[in-house]
């Protein structure tokens, strides 16, 4: 196929030959099968603030720094070079997340290279070498679906003990190779020491998981694994191997109400900048 314009700069600099196929598009990003001498890897191409359905909400930006402190001003006045900064930061992160997690033992596509905007990386596979599915097109028994959650969870955990929290975690983002599940699409990534959010986040994800696998098991709608994960890893005694019952005891101390009122405006500059964006585009 013709090369998309995006992807020329790697193929003049040698680090692409061949666009074979476009392999999905999605709210973020397209991803292209390509050649890479006699290396078949994938190229996910991100797509531009306005073209994006996915919202850099507050939510996800904080605790992510630049050290130079005239791209972090330019970025906060929103300046022409402040939002080329937030993209490179929005992209970098992936990438950061990507190395840090794939060194802690997490299933996650091996990256290569980031350059203009384009991330190269593993093609992950199935068994025959085809583009490997996501969990949602994949077949479920109830055991196999106990297994998988159990799986993921370790994931999960692993991925916290790095600290890391995937922050969209779903069964669309989830590739399933011969081996199991991979976890893909992490440029929302959050640090989960530097996000006042990173429980309710980190809670998310595991619900999505629970919702997902209970219409195979439905034992898991109404689990508590992520409250429990998030607990043992405020408490300093997270493992990878830790069992789980995801049981909470109920709380005995008084409700942190001002915890409250934080996420709930957390979710009202989210919408709003959802709103926004929605408006933007319409324009």
């Amino acid at each position: 196929m013709k090369t998309p314009k995006r992807i020329q700069p790697l193929v003049e600099e040698g680090l692409i030959d061949a666009v074979m196929r476009q392999l999905m598009s999605g709210k973020e990003a397209t991803v292209y099968v390509v050649r890479c001498g006699d290396d078949i890897r994938c190229a996910k191409v991100y797509k531009e603030a306005n073209q994006r359905s996915f919202h850099q909400a507050v939510a996800y930006q904080e605790g992510r720094r630049v050290k130079n402190s005239r791209q972090a001003r330019a970025m906060e006045k929103g300046t022409r070079f402040g939002k080329k900064m937030a993209e490179e930061v929005w992209q970098n992160a992936e990438v950061d997340a990507l190395y840090r997690l794939a060194a802690a033992g997490v299933r996650v596509p091996t990256p290569y290279v980031c350059f203009e905007g384009v991330l190269l990386m593993e093609l992950v596979t199935d068994a025959e070498g085809n583009a490997a599915p996501r969990l949602n097109d994949v077949e479920f028994t109830h055991e196999k679906a106990l297994q998988f959650h159990t799986r993921l969870l370790r994931e999960v955990v692993l991925m916290l003990c790095a600290g890391v929290i995937h922050g969209d975690l779903s069964e669309y983002n989830i590739l399933v190779d011969e081996h199991g599940p991979v976890i893909i699409d992490l440029p929302q990534a959050i640090d989960a020491a530097g996000s006042s959010v990173a429980a309710s986040m980190l809670e998310r994800d595991v619900s999505n998981l629970a919702n997902f696998f209970g219409t195979f098991a439905p034992e898991l709608i109404g689990s508590q694994y992520g409250q429990e994960i998030w607990n043992l890893y405020q408490a300093g005694t997270l493992t990878p191997d830790l069992p789980l019952t995801g049981k909470v005891p109920a709380p005995t101390a008084p409700v942190d109400v001002d915890a409250v009122i934080s996420e709930i405006e957390s979710a009202r500059l989210e919408e709003e900048d959802r709103i926004r964006r929605q408006m933007e585009m319409q324009n």
